[in-house]
C-alpha cells in the first residue's frame, strides 16, 4: 500500500478480512458493482472517527455521495447489526467478550416525563390549600 493509503487505512488485513465475509456483495443487485468495498468502508470508518461532515471526505475514498449511499443501504437493510452480531457471537466464542456491565447512577437520568410526574406524599389535600 503506499503512503497515502496508510494515513487513512483504520483496518488490519486480518480485520478486513473477518468483516469481508460478512458485509454482502452486489452480486444480484442491479445497478453498478461495488468497485472497491474496502476504500468504502473505510471511508465510513474514517467519518466516524474523526466526525467530519460526509461532504468533507477525503478524495482518497472516492465519492463521499458513494461511501454515504453506501452506510445508509448498511444501515437501513440491517446489514450493520447482522455484523455486530455475527462479529459479537464470534469474540464471545472465543472467550474475547466481556459481558461485565456497570452502571453509574449519575449517568442515568429519568425520563423528561417522570420527573414531573404526580406521586402521592402521604399528607392530605387539604392541607395544600390556600386559606
Amino acid at each position: 500500500m503506499t503512503e497515502v493509503t496508510d494515513r487513512y487505512q483504520v483496518l488490519t488485513e486480518k480485520q478486513w478480512a473477518l468483516l469481508a465475509m460478512l458485509l454482502p456483495s452486489s452480486d444480484g443487485l442491479r445497478g453498478r458493482k461495488f468497485q472497491n468495498n474496502r476504500l468504502v468502508v473505510e471511508g465510513m470508518l474514517y467519518r466516524l472517527r474523526t466526525g467530519l461532515p460526509w461532504r468533507d471526505l477525503p478524495a482518497h475514498f472516492g465519492p463521499w455521495k458513494t461511501v454515504w449511499k453506501r452506510h445508509r443501504r448498511y444501515a437501513g437493510d440491517g446489514t450493520w447489526d447482522r455484523v455486530l452480531m455475527a462479529l459479537a457471537a464470534m469474540a464471545d466464542a472465543g472467550g474475547d467478550l466481556d459481558w461485565a456491565v456497570s452502571v453509574d447512577s449519575t449517568v442515568v437520568r429519568v425520563h423528561q416525563h417522570g420527573a414531573n410526574a404526580a406521586r402521592d406524599t402521604g399528607g392530605s389535600a387539604e392541607l395544600h390549600e390556600s386559606a
